[in-house]
């Protein structure tokens, strides 16, 4: 995708990110817990393990040896005896046959971006876990808060009808129908606590550098996803990190294919040699040059660096695939769990307005109380449906934005782009 197109999308979503910032945790606090992750620490040093494995490739396979060898000879002659000093000295040197180094060199600059992508990938995964359990606390904690605010209503009515029953106005089975709700809203109140408190741990444990209010916030009434949903998709499977460090691996099999078959032809070796016998009576300086000869081990390895480049070039493919199906499933999700939110709060204003009648009718006796009771338990009942869809609808379109890098993206700081990933440990841009 173009980056002007990227850039219109992000000032579509800037509109959604102000609001969402009312009840997320603080943007420093999000990049600090997704920093102490330990999957984003190892993929920090499996990065810096491959820029210092790129630069060991840089400066190639061969290191200059020196070879020292003193020697004491005797020499038993017919009535002589003789013992000398000797030595003998050779500097060698394996020398990379032309285009090999910049094979080396193109093979490590795509490592390392490609650990660089898994890196991206690491925190962007980070991201998303945070924004699960943060969401989930979120859920647990309006879930909780509205079992609390029945039972307090159905304690406040209890009330009533006890004074009610005093004054005759009522009987006694009508306050046994009201204390066995009572009864069951407790119930619920005690599982919803233990649930809040659970999703609390959860985030508290997993994220510690973000610190959990006493009081939850208001989860606002979801907003729709603003811009194209297509372009939304083309952005997320454009930001896909796996798909990414899959096509540098494969660029990368190609490089070392490439290499292996150069490997055909074996490096020379080079070496100075001077040595002294016979105590100093001979000397000598010499040049040697070694070369392998090549065979089937290096015939093996180069077909098998050309297999490795073909699977890693259809797992690309696959990936791509995936990224596309995900992007768009994510896309659509966000806008199915608004229209599903849309549709619980009709239900919910409904049975609120049944229950305003219902409650009414039952002041002037026209229905008894376990009618009125069922009222209260539907109108509950949608009441939380209502909750659970507009956590769900906030949590989907807050993943778009996440996928998409619009929302906690800070890569640009913490990680090369694409771009800048391919090059060589020293800046320089790979050979192509």
């Amino acid at each position: 995708m173009k980056l002007k197109h990227c850039a219109a999308i992000v000032a579509l979503a800037w509109p959604l990110l102000a609001p969402a910032q009312a009840f997320l945790p603080a943007p420093e606090r999000v990049r600090a817990a997704i920093e102490e992750q330990p999957e984003v620490r190892a993929a920090d040093a499996a990065l810096t393990q491959a820029r210092e494995d790129a630069r060991a490739l840089a400066a190639g396979p061969h290191e200059t040896q020196l070879s020292v060898a003193p020697l004491r000879r005797r020499v038993n002659d017919p009535g002589s005896h003789a013992s000398y000093n000797e030595w003998e000295v050779s500097l060698s040197r394996t020398l990379r046959l032309p285009g090999k180094a910049a094979l080396d060199e193109e093979s490590g600059a795509r490592a390392v971006a490609a650990a660089g992508f898994r890196q991206g990938g690491a925190r962007h995964e980070a991201a998303r876990g945070l924004l699960a359990a943060w969401m989930g606390w979120l859920r647990a904690e309006g879930v909780a808060a509205a079992a609390q605010a029945r039972h307090d209503s159905l304690a406040h009515e209890r009330a009533i009808l006890a004074r009610r029953l005093e004054l005759g106005d009522a009987a006694q089975r009508e306050v046994d129908q009201l204390d066995a709700a009572i009864a069951s809203t407790q119930a619920e109140r005690q599982q919803t606590l233990a649930d809040a408190q659970a999703q609390r741990l959860m985030l508290a444990s997993g994220f510690p550098q973000v610190p959990v209010p006493a009081q939850a916030p208001v989860l606002p009434a979801p907003a729709p996803l603003q811009g194209i949903p297509a372009d939304w998709m083309a952005r997320i499977a454009a930001h896909d990190h796996e798909l990414a460090a899959m096509e540098e691996t494969a660029a990368r099999h190609q490089a070392l294919a490439r290499r292996a078959e150069a490997e055909r032809k074996p490096d020379p070796t080079v070496s100075l040699r001077t040595f002294s016998e016979r105590g100093g009576m001979e000397r000598g300086v010499g040049v040697v040059f070694t070369i392998p000869l090549g065979g089937a081990r290096r015939d093996a390895e180069a077909r098998s660096q050309l297999a490795a480049a073909e699977a890693a070039r259809s797992q690309a493919e696959a990936l791509r695939r995936d990224a596309t199906r995900q992007a768009r499933l994510a896309v659509t999700q966000a806008q199915l769990t608004l229209s599903l939110w849309q549709a619980a709060r009709s239900a919910r204003d409904a049975h609120a307005a049944s229950l305003a009648r219902q409650r009414r009718a039952w002041e002037l006796g026209e229905i008894g109380l376990a009618e009125r009771l069922q009222a209260e338990r539907l109108a509950a009942d949608a009441a939380l449906a209502e909750l659970r869809a507009r956590a769900d609808a906030h949590e989907s379109l807050l993943r778009v934005l996440v996928d998409g890098h619009a929302l906690w993206d800070w890569e640009q700081e913490t990680a090369p782009i694409r771009e800048q990933n391919k090059t060589s440990p020293d800046g320089a841009a790979p050979p192509g």
